[in-house]
């Protein structure tokens, strides 16, 4: 896989586009995670944001993913934006060749969702509408055989999804192994609507009257439980790490996830209940022990709370209770263990 190009040879190709002119360029690199090279340029009163994925992540473990994934992004964009176009950015240039794509600066005045609940900010509204954008996404692309194709990137998704999240895991808690691989399988497996595949707050980005969606080049056509658990598991872990609020972090999960069910319906959303209750257990587990463990949660107490409860848990079939059931036992964990 190849290098990122320098920032200047992706400035030059801008400059050809016309979206820079020929004015002193100022860049300023941005958080972008840990899968891609984010800029922000800056040139006379024109700002625009470059993102280029990198070919192999920015964490302890070794992991690689085909940059294409770029194009995948980039693609997502695009059909979102043409029935939601104020739920992503617009893309303003794209070069296959090295490998990045150009898009609108949104402004100031936009908050990332995941800092402001770091903050101890627990917002319903944002829940709400987070939730509710997720489930029109997939209630729009379900059964679409044209989606299908475009997103026939499981190997894509196995790269940065189930490898590194459910696989690796897996192999770090032996005794729940055959769980993780079951579950992975069906996963890969399960062809219904397009996924966002990192449908995390800090990927959302929000103002007054607006949401923005990011980070979209996990898109895979599949399974809509791994979504709605990422966001969910986000959201419990926020309650792991702010215990006083636990109970505002998990309404915003139960706001969320009633806003999901009303847009997606609920014809499609059938079983869903248990398949999402299932993946938020693995998923919370993952993001101790996988190749993304969390930042935030560094008290090994804490830790060890969620492999306890994970351990505890899986096996024992809570999640045939749905999400209300996997919440509520969590809840009682983070008020009455941990100080």
């Amino acid at each position: 896989m190849p290098d990122p190009r320098p920032i200047e040879d992706i400035i030059a190709k801008l400059r050809e586009s016309g979206v820079l002119g020929t004015g002193v360029v100022a860049r300023r690199p941005l958080s972008g995670g840990v899968s891609c090279d984010i800029w922000l340029l800056e040139e006379g009163a024109s700002r625009v944001v470059v993102k280029q994925a990198l070919p192999k992540l920015r964490v302890k473990d070794d992991w690689f993913a085909d940059v294409g994934r770029n194009a995948t992004e980039q693609a997502y964009i695009g059909y979102v934006g043409r029935f939601r176009p104020d739920a992503v950015p617009r893309i303003l240039h794209a070069d296959p060749g090295l490998g990045f794509f150009a898009m609108e600066f949104l402004g100031d005045g936009y908050e990332n969702w995941k800092a402001q609940m770091l903050m101890g900010r627990a917002d319903p509204e944002t829940a709400r509408r987070a939730g509710a954008l997720l489930g029109e996404i997939h209630r729009r692309s379900w059964g679409d055989a044209d989606l299908r194709a475009t997103f026939d990137t499981t190997a894509n998704f196995h790269q940065l999804r189930t490898e590194s999240y459910l696989l690796t895991t897996g192999r770090r808690h032996p005794g729940m192994r055959e769980l993780f691989e079951e579950e992975a399988a069906r996963m890969e497996a399960t062809r219904l609507c397009l996924a966002h595949g990192d449908f995390s707050p800090k990927n959302i980005l929000v103002a007054d009257e607006r949401i923005v969606l990011l980070d979209c080049e996990v898109a895979w056509y599949g399974e809509p439980a791994f979504d709605a658990a990422f966001l969910l598991n986000h959201l419990h872990l926020k309650a792991l790490h702010n215990p006083p609020m636990c109970g505002e972090f998990l309404n915003l999960a139960a706001e969320a996830l009633g806003a999901y069910r009303g847009a997606l319906g609920t014809d499609r959303f059938g079983d869903m209940d248990a398949r999402t209750a299932r993946q938020l257990l693995m998923q919370m587990l993952a993001r101790i022990d996988g190749k993304s463990p969390v930042e935030y949660l560094t008290q090994e107490a804490k830790r060890d709370a969620v492999r306890a409860f994970v351990g505890e848990h899986l096996p024992g079939g809570l999640w045939r209770e749905g999400v209300a059931g996997v919440s509520c036992a969590w809840g009682r964990m983070v008020s009455f263990n941990i100080q």
